[in-house]
């Protein structure tokens, strides 16, 4: 058997291998959702003939001549029956591409369609593009939006690093063929995190922003906003009006966006966001969970204290550690709801919980009170509550002693 069979066959085998398992649920976690034991997509699940030249004389080693480094950050939607996501496919070369992956149980199985996605550029070419968020609009289209990186002309010479993000649109039917629009114009200098929010508002379509003062950081800008744009053709929102701002000490007091397009319910709109903090190790990405008015999606009625989702385990490290970020869920017709995340910006999972579950963690679950007497006056409130169902004799606390 030559090199060129050897390896081909054992590659050949571990992908099938990796969409052939079952996925399983771990652990009993925190009764918020349920996380799985297995990513549903990584580098190593993208086709073979992605990656390899399957040609024996002119790649006699059967090395890569496409390198894949990471799959995350997937957009996602229910068609036809199938969970569809949109997932960031970035290479050895750091562009990144949009490529979508399907699967019938919504939880393992998937597999990427032949070729990945063509996005059309605008007159200014894109240099990357990754992160696309999906919604279904009432208009009939699925929009997705997406960041699309450029280098900063105002770059002083030799800075190869700096560069402005702006929101990219496109749309379709189908998630096959896509017509791209002009690229969303705002007050502020760069955005990143920009979802469409599913229906009208005052008869306009209704953006939500995260205004930016530079690349990386978000400046004196920063936090959820909310914009109207009159023409999705050539979107322009006028004023950007923040509904979840940063806070200093929290999870998110560095920068905060949107997740996915919000959700629906009987009780408000559900949002999934990203908050980020400094730390000593560097930055930390966490999600959680707001819901704002039906009636008025700019305004917050329940907004828990901290994180719904932190990295845990193998999910902390990757190209950019202590990370998970999320661009997709999906709402099934039975309540069940999956929400995609990508770890560490190198491989992308699943959690699954209910629309009612979400529901109830949202609304009964304390808000922040931003300070360390306000957490404590909090858990002892709990505490006595929590004592009054025990019975008498259990409600002293257990003394140790050594003997």
């Amino acid at each position: 058997m030559t090199i060129f069979e050897e390896r081909f066959q054992r590659i050949q085998n571990e992908k099938e291998l990796l969409t052939g398992t079952p996925n399983e649920k771990v652990g009993s976690g925190d009764g918020f959702c349920e996380r799985y034991k297995f990513p549903v997509l990584t580098a190593a699940h993208v086709p073979l003939f992605w990656e390899y030249d399957l040609d024996p004389d002119s790649n006699p080693y059967f090395m890569k001549r496409f390198g894949i480094n990471a799959v995350f950050n997937a957009g996602a939607i229910k068609l036809d029956g199938k969970y569809l996501l949109v997932v960031r496919v970035e290479g050895y070369d750091r562009k990144s591409f949009f490529a979508v992956a399907e699967s019938a149980t919504g939880i393992d199985g998937f597999e990427f369609w032949k070729y990945p996605l063509d996005i059309p550029e605008t007159s200014e070419p894109d240099v990357n593009i990754y992160d696309m968020r999906l919604t279904a609009h009432t208009d009939g289209w699925i929009y997705g939006l997406f960041c699309t990186e450029r280098k900063d002309p105002a770059a002083a010479p030799g800075n190869e690093s700096q560069a402005v993000a702006q929101c990219g649109i496109a749309r379709t039917h189908d998630l096959r063929a896509w017509e791209r629009l002009a690229d969303l114009k705002t007050p502020s200098a760069q955005q990143r995190n920009v979802v469409l929010h599913p229906e009208f508002i005052e008869g306009q379509y209704a953006f939500y922003t995260r205004p930016q003062d530079s690349f990386i950081e978000a400046g004196r800008g920063g936090g959820i906003a909310l914009g109207l744009a009159p023409s999705i053709e050539n979107a322009q929102v006028a004023q950007e009006r923040i509904i979840d701002a940063k806070k200093y000490h929290t999870v998110y007091e560095s920068k905060n966006g949107q997740g996915p397009a919000p959700l629906k319910t009987r009780l408000g709109w559900l949002h999934l966001a990203h908050g980020v903090r400094h730390t000593a190790a560097g930055l930390r990405y966490v999600l959680y969970l707001f819901m704002t008015d039906l009636a008025d999606p700019a305004t917050v009625i329940y907004k828990p204290a901290g994180y719904f989702l932190a990295p845990e385990g193998a999910e902390r490290v990757g190209d950019v550690s202590n990370v998970v970020f999320s661009n997709g869920w999906i709402a099934d017709d039975d309540g069940t709801v999956y929400i995609y995340y990508g770890s560490s910006d190198t491989r992308l999972h699943v959690a699954t919980t209910s629309v009612e579950r979400l529901l109830d963690y949202v609304i009964h679950t304390r808000p922040d009170g931003f300070t360390s007497l306000a957490a404590r006056n909090t858990l002892t409130s709990m505490i006595d509550r929590n004592l009054s169902f025990l019975p008498a004799d259990r409600r002293e606390p257990v003394i140790h002693r050594d003997l």
